[in-house]
């Protein structure tokens, strides 16, 4: 089993033990497993999965970093929400807002980089939130 533990700056979100961790780091997506080998790396915007027994938790999670020692899982991350935990119509008014103001901006717009942000926190939520058991 691993140790997981996930920590906003203002809650613990998740302190379990679990099978297997899932997320996406900055290469690409990741899986952890008891046994898995000590890392550090930072984590994008999107999906944190995690597998106990037969259940999988979905997690959105606006990046941060995810640290492996000795089969304990750290995830420091800005914010996490369970999708029993999303507001789907806010989400998808972010997103609607988020892609309407990239299409009037230009790339190099000061604040291009935010709303595209934006837009991905959002479809992240929306993504986890579908998958509501």
């Amino acid at each position: 089993m691993l140790n997981l533990e996930i920590i906003t700056p203002e809650r613990t979100v998740v302190k379990d033990e679990v099978d297997v961790v899932e997320a996406t780091g900055a290469e690409g997506e990741f899986g952890i497993m008891p046994g898995h080998t000590q890392f550090l790396t930072t984590l994008r915007i999107g999906e944190i999965r995690y597998r106990k027994g037969s259940e999988t938790t979905y997690i959105a999670s606006s990046g941060g970093f995810a640290e492996v020692v000795d089969d304990k899982v750290t995830l420091l991350v800005d914010t996490a929400e369970t999708s029993k935990e999303i507001d789907v119509e806010r989400a998808k008014k972010a997103m609607e807002r988020a892609e309407t103001l990239l299409k009037t901006m230009a790339y190099d717009h000061a604040e291009y980089r935010m709303m595209e942000m934006a837009l991905l926190r959002a479809i992240a939520r929306i993504g986890v939130a579908s998958k509501k058991i």
